[in-house]
């Protein structure tokens, strides 16, 4: 059994760079994790910046997460979620087994999402899992891996580097004609066509104007794969800090995600966002197609910002259609605000997100032809897209009214 490391140390890519340089040191005395800046960080790089200002200001000193008990929460955006645990369980040779913070963080692949990587030593960076394996050999790996086949040292390795993504489906990271790009598989115990679906969601987003990543469909191992293209890495190969929206609202995990809200997120923008105006039109817009597509899985890890001077909205990167059997459904955040009568409307509908519109710096009119011009352009390019992803004629059927445009979501 691995016994869990007591230190590990922080690298972190500076702006522009394209070297790591460590800036600090994590400690676990019985579960609780400090963070301490390395003084060589503080005294003697150039540009010093902080991970992230607002919960790790450069300081000298242990710091420690200011809500719950795990680690310092733009830490814990690093943090490998269920499939990367999957993955680093296998590797070491308990996949029942719950290892601590440090372990997952320290065995789990170097090209995580962000500018951050952790490592046993503060003297010398050794990347874990540098190849770029095969879209097949992924796809392959995966497939054993839920089937729990042995993976070969290859296989094996070739999961790794992918381990670090958050997320409960199988993915992996992968560089495609210098593209870098998140691989999603489809899963074994996929009952409708999940990875199609979200490439029908995410390319009918973009279609509506809304800033979002990327994404094509490939054939791996006889299934469909999405490819979304990271927007952590600049062409250079010099690494971008991200936080989660979760971290944005000072909100753990585990179980203060469950509070965040739209609403919340809309005050941190107008605080703390370049061009607020402009983000919370761009996030009225998500919250929107979120509810049009029957993506009610819009979590605060779900959205992320660009750590700089001011935070800045990442491109949307995960919007995909969740299994529905009926119409009521609820979206993960709430997007209106709460009174002393009733909490915060997380209903999937269109109509009371149209009320809050001016939570959002819009007005009613131009919050209607928002959600007006989405539907229009899921309706004109349905076919097309569909075609693209090549969902049969019963498949698309059965996605149309009721993952997207469910006629709970356009009731009132």
């Amino acid at each position: 059994m691995t016994s869990d490391p007591a230190t590990a140390y922080v690298w972190i890519w500076l702006p522009d760079a394209l070297e790591p340089v460590v800036c600090g040191r994590l400690d676990d005395a019985d579960g609780m994790i400090t963070f301490t800046y390395a003084r060589s960080y503080l005294e003697q790089v150039a540009d010093v910046v902080p991970i992230y200002g607002p919960e790790l200001p450069l300081q000298r000193g242990q710091q420690r997460a200011e809500v719950g008990t795990r680690l310092p929460l733009c830490i814990d955006d690093s943090m490998p979620d269920a499939w990367g645990r999957q993955v680093v369980n296998h590797r070491l040779g308990s996949p029942t087994a719950s290892f601590g913070e440090l372990t997952y963080l320290l065995e789990s692949g170097s090209d995580r999402i962000g500018a951050l990587d952790f490592q046993q030593s503060s003297g010398e960076y050794v990347a874990r899992a540098i190849d770029h394996p095969g879209l097949d050999d992924l796809a392959e790996a995966a497939r054993r891996m839920q089937a729990g086949e042995e993976l070969g040292a290859e296989l094996e390795a070739a999961l790794l580097h992918g381990s670090s993504v958050g997320g409960a489906r199988p993915k992996a990271l992968v560089v495609d004609s210098s593209r870098r790009m998140i691989a999603k598989f489809s899963s074994t115990t996929d009952l409708y066509p999940v990875v199609q679906g979200e490439f029908v969601a995410m390319a009918l987003a973009a279609r509506c104007g809304l800033d979002v990543a990327p994404v094509e469909l490939r054939h791996t191992a006889g299934r469909h794969t999405l490819l979304v293209e990271r927007f952590d890495r600049q062409a250079s190969g010099a690494r971008r800090r991200v936080v989660s929206a979760l971290t944005v609202l000072g909100l753990d995990p585990f179980p203060g995600g469950r509070y965040a809200t739209y609403v919340d997120l809309a005050d941190r923008i107008r605080a703390d966002f370049v061009r607020p105006d402009e983000t919370l039109h761009e996030l009225f817009g998500r919250i929107s197609i979120n509810i049009l597509a029957g993506n009610t899985d819009d979590h605060g890890r779900n959205h992320a910002a660009f750590v700089g001077d001011m935070l800045e909205l990442t491109p949307a990167y995960d919007i995909c259609p969740q299994a529905r059997t009926g119409e009521v459904a609820a979206q993960a955040m709430a997007f209106t605000r709460p009174d002393d009568a009733r909490p915060g409307d997380r209903d999937a509908r269109i109509a009371p997100l149209i009320d809050a519109a001016h939570e959002y710096h819009l007005d009613r009119n131009t919050a209607r032809q928002i959600v007006d011009h989405q539907i229009e352009v899921i309706h004109a390019a349905w076919n097309e897209v569909c075609d693209l992803a090549e969902l049969t004629t019963p498949q698309r059927e059965a996605f149309m009214g009721t993952q997207f445009l469910n006629r709970y979501a356009l009731a009132d």
